[in-house]
C-alpha cells in the first residue's frame, strides 16, 4: 500500500493530545484525573512506552495513536532503517497485549513507511501518525451518528422521558482522537436534542469510570457515578434503557474483550432483555482471533488492587494501602463478553450483529 500522507501536520483540537510535529507531543496525564489536569511531554520512544504501560494514556484507539507517534519519536533517535523500524514497533507492541488497535496502528504506520527512503522517514512518520489520528476522529463521528439512530429508536419505544444509558470504563474523548466510541452516541444525542442521562460505573481498580464522569461533567451531560456492583440492581429495577460499552478487541465470532466488569453488565442486561451495544472502530475487530479464547488477557500489577489513590485534604494526590502487602490478589484488566450477550456492534461502517457471518460481511464492505 502506498503511503497516505497529510499535506500539513495535524491541527484538529485534540484535547488529550497536543502535537508539535518533528519534535515532541504532549499528553493529558490520565493517571492524575479527575483531581489534577496536567500535561506531560513525550519526547522519546521510552516516554511513549511509559505513557502506555503506566496508563497515562488509556483507551484502545488512543493507545494506537500514541504508539504511532512513538514510532516517529523512535525513528528520530535511530538511523530510521528497516531494522530500527522493526525494533521500535516490537517495543511498542509489547506495552499492552489486549488492545488490538495498538498492533493495528503499528502495522499501518510500518507498512506505509517501508516504501519511503530512509532519509525521509522521520518526517513521513509524523504525518502518518497524524493521519491515523485524523482517521480515528472521523470514525468517532460516524460511530456517534450510527449509535444515535439506535438511541432514537429506543427513545421512541417508551413514553417521553430522559433516556437512561449505562456505560463502563472510559470510551469517550479521553480514550480516542475526538468524540469517543461508547460515548459518541451520547454526545450525538445531546447535540440532536435527545434528553439523555448516563449511569457511570467506577470501574475499579483503575477507576476509569471517574474519567468518564469527569469528561461528562466537562461536557455538561447529566450523569450519575455508581459503584460497579450497583449496575445489576439498576438494570433489574428497569432504570436503564440501554448499555453501551467500548472494546479493546472483538474476535471474529463477535466475542468482545473490554475492561473487567463488562461481562457482568452484559449478563444482567440479557436477563432483562435490555439492549447491550459495543461501540468500536472497525480496526478493533481481530479476524485472526476466532473466538474470545484467542484474545490475550492482560494481568496488571497486584498493587493496583492492594492500593487506592486519591487526594488528601490539601488536594494533593496520595496513595493508601487497602490490602496487606503480599496478600494474594488477582487483577485481570479485561474480561470476555460472549457474542450471544451482545445486541450489536456499532462501527463507523454501521451496526452489525455480533456473529461471524455478520462481521465477515462487514469486513467485505471495508475491503470494498
Amino acid at each position: 500500500m502506498p503511503p497516505r500522507l497529510l499535506p500539513t501536520p495535524l491541527q484538529s483540537p485534540l484535547r488529550r493530545l497536543r502535537v508539535n510535529a518533528g519534535e515532541q507531543l504532549e499528553i493529558l496525564d490520565q493517571t492524575l484525573l479527575p483531581w489534577h489536569k496536567e500535561w506531560r511531554r513525550v519526547t522519546t520512544l521510552a516516554d511513549a512506552e511509559h505513557a502506555i504501560i503506566a496508563m497515562q494514556v488509556r483507551g484502545a484507539p488512543l493507545i494506537g495513536i500514541i504508539a504511532a507517534y512513538g514510532v516517529a519519536l523512535g525513528l528520530q533517535e535511530s538511523d530510521a532503517s528497516d531494522n530500527a523500524l522493526n525494533a521500535i514497533s516490537a517495543r511498542l507492541a509489547a506495552t499492552r497485549p489486549t488492545a488490538v488497535n495498538l498492533g493495528w496502528a503499528l502495522s499501518v504506520i510500518c507498512e506505509r513507511l517501508r516504501p519511503i527512503p530512509v532519509g525521509q522517514r522521520v518526517a513521513a512518520a509524523w504525518l502518518e501518525a497524524d493521519a491515523i489520528a485524523e482517521e480515528d476522529a472521523r470514525n468517532n463521528q460516524l460511530i456517534g451518528a450510527n449509535g444515535l439512530k439506535l438511541l432514537q429508536y429506543i427513545a421512541a419505544s417508551h413514553p417521553p422521558r430522559t433516556l437512561q444509558v449505562m456505560t463502563h470504563c472510559n470510551a469517550g474523548w479521553l480514550a480516542t482522537a475526538r468524540h469517543g466510541t461508547a460515548l459518541a452516541p451520547v454526545y450525538a444525542a445531546r447535540q440532536a436534542g435527545l434528553p439523555v442521562h448516563v449511569w457511570v460505573s467506577e470501574t475499579r481498580p483503575r477507576n476509569q469510570g471517574l474519567l468518564t464522569a469527569w469528561e461528562l461533567q466537562e461536557a455538561g451531560v447529566p450523569h450519575t457515578l455508581i459503584a460497579d456492583n450497583a449496575a445489576g440492581l439498576l438494570i433489574l429495577q428497569g432504570r436503564v434503557d440501554a448499555v453501551i460499552v467500548g472494546a479493546d478487541r472483538v474476535a471474529a465470532n463477535g466475542d468482545v474483550a473490554n475492561k473487567i466488569g463488562t461481562c457482568l453488565k452484559a449478563l444482567a442486561a440479557a436477563h432483562q432483555c435490555l439492549p447491550f451495544y459495543v461501540a468500536a472502530p472497525f480496526s478493533t475487530l481481530d479476524f485472526n482471533a476466532a473466538t474470545g479464547d484467542d484474545i490475550p488477557i492482560e494481568t496488571r500489577n497486584d498493587d493496583e488492587l492492594r492500593l487506592v489513590t486519591g487526594v488528601d485534604n490539601h488536594n494533593q494526590a496520595d496513595c493508601l494501602r487497602q490490602i496487606a502487602e503480599g496478600h494474594s490478589v488477582y487483577n485481570p484488566a479485561f474480561d470476555i463478553t460472549p457474542a450471544a450477550l451482545v445486541t450489536g456492534i456499532i462501527t463507523e461502517l454501521g451496526v452489525s450483529a455480533a456473529s461471524e457471518p455478520a462481521l465477515a460481511r462487514l469486513r467485505e464492505s471495508e475491503d470494498r
